[in-house]
């Protein structure tokens, strides 16, 4: 629904906010109206700058009752175009930011109670201070915000053992699009009163209500921690390997990433003070993290593991991380992944995830039916390999145009999305559907989940006010 009284509104949000609830400055809003990767660009009058939930549920009544849309906006770390406002202005960006307080922690119970706001860098840290930590990390840790977290269920390099954010979100707190608070951050285990709200809003992608605070599960902190790098011939002996840690070290795997020879020397080439833990070549590499639940207990726990594997020809050389900072310069190598392409040239991305047992063959048959398909290219995967979730990327040849995405970005995706599609996949893993998924998601969903889907948001929101554009084809 376009805004019919802009200028009255934003008037109107001052006088109830304050100063800082309202943000009209053209230099203040420039970051805002972009996404992470600069691919969407939107505009907007104003961001709307809440200090709490009473304020989030008036700044959504008034827009309600004038017709505004809003764009819920956190960290703006979404990598579809997930919080970037329509390019007509006719939306107002409501940023979390301003709620960002701990409200609860409870050491007792292992929970905490965090607002939308809340950076996850900063969540781990509070965590930590009380014996405790919050299993959930990613690369965007340090501008992340818990709200869009949970709006994108976000999933991380730890799901192999303690699953998406929707497994860690133990109770919501959320303003629904007619301006009233759904108050569910009672972390109850059990709970049969109908329709679930919580997971409903979970992913919504901020479409359903905008999340303002909740409760989180914490998980003890781990006593110590070994930190390993593999290198293995291909993808399926990367599996086989992961199989027999899990069978020798139980839960004690935390995060198995795999990696190319190709992703790996793009950080070396493009990240400073990187360097490579193994000497010689190698076709794949695998980060593996594993915790002990005694001081020293880590390294003892898959050493052995590791040398029986060299022995049984899984692993060609590894190398266990002999302090932590070692350690985090091995996490350096893939958190820098994404950094590394965009500094290697055009890229087209992909968030997908197949059958577990099928990802091994999925990496290498689609990588080299996207090269036929597409001459000059480059196709490689990374990431989650435990969770059937990685990370597929189809570069550019050497010289590209600076338009190249813009020309090719479309039939490449639509061709790896028809080859995940066929694996019985989803074209969303982690990311999300944004604005740069809603046709393909469309095309490739079967038409009763779209109609429960449209169902749900007409039923929930039924003048499309919140996150216009995004999730819904």
């Amino acid at each position: 629904m376009a805004n019919p009284q802009p200028a009255r509104l934003i008037d109107q949000l001052r006088e109830r906010l304050g100063p800082k609830g309202v943000v009209t400055d053209g230099d203040a809003l420039a970051p805002w109206l972009s996404d992470w990767r600069g691919r969407y660009h939107g505009t907007s009058p104003a961001i709307v700058a809440p200090a709490d939930t009473e304020e989030t549920a008036v700044a959504m009544a008034m827009a309600a009752a004038a017709g505004v849309p809003l764009v819920p906006q956190g960290g703006n770390t979404s990598m579809v175009g997930g919080a970037t406002p329509p390019a007509d202005g006719s939306a107002l960006i409501l940023s979390t930011r301003r709620m960002n307080r701990l409200r609860a922690l409870d050491a007792a119970a292992g929970t905490v109670i965090a607002e939308a706001g809340v950076i996850l860098s900063d969540l781990h840290d509070a965590a930590a201070s009380a014996g405790w930590r919050f299993p959930l990390s990613l690369a965007a840790k340090g501008s992340a915000t818990i709200g869009g977290l949970i709006s994108t269920n976000a999933g991380g390099t730890q799901v192999l053992r303690f699953g998406t954010m929707r497994a860690l979100v133990a109770g919501l707190e959320a303003v629904l699009p007619d301006g009233s608070v759904y108050h569910g951050l009672s972390a109850l285990k059990k709970d049969n009163r109908g329709y679930d709200l919580r997971h409903l809003l979970i992913g919504a992608e901020g479409t359903l209500g905008i999340v303002t605070a909740a409760t989180l599960t914490l998980v003890p902190a781990a006593a110590d921690r070994a930190v390993a790098w593999a290198g293995v011939p291909d993808p399926q002996t990367a599996l086989d390997l992961l199989r027999r840690l899990e069978s020798e070290t139980g839960d004690a795997i935390e995060s198995f990433e795999i990696l190319p020879a190709d992703s790996l020397a793009a950080v070396l080439r493009h990240i400073p003070g990187t360097r490579a833990p193994l000497a010689g070549e190698h076709g794949w590499h695998v980060l593996i993290e594993v915790v002990g639940k005694a001081a020293g207990g880590a390294r003892p726990l898959i050493e052995p593991s590791l040398v029986r594997a060299i022995e049984a020809g899984l692993i060609e050389d590894a190398v266990i991380a002999t302090s932590e900072a070692q350690a985090e310069a091995f996490w350096k190598l893939r958190e820098s992944i994404s950094e590394a392409e965009r500094a290697s040239g055009p890229a087209v991305q992909h968030d997908i995830s197949v059958p577990v047992a099928a990802m091994p063959r999925f990496m290498v048959e689609a990588a080299a039916a996207a090269e036929r398909a597409f001459p000059g290219t480059h196709a490689s995967a990374f990431g989650h390999l435990g969770d059937g979730n990685v990370h597929f990327h189809v570069r550019a040849g050497e010289g590209a145009p600076p338009d190249w995405v813009a020309r090719n970005g479309a039939a490449i995706s639509d061709f790896v999305y028809d080859l995940v599609d066929a694996a019985g996949g989803s074209l969303s893993a982690e990311h999300g559907i944004g604005q740069m998924k809603r046709k393909a998601f469309g095309r490739l969903t079967e038409p009763s989940r779209i109609a429960a889907l449209r169902a749900i948001k007409s039923a929930l929101d039924p003048h499309g006010l919140l996150n216009p554009g995004k999730l819904l084809p």
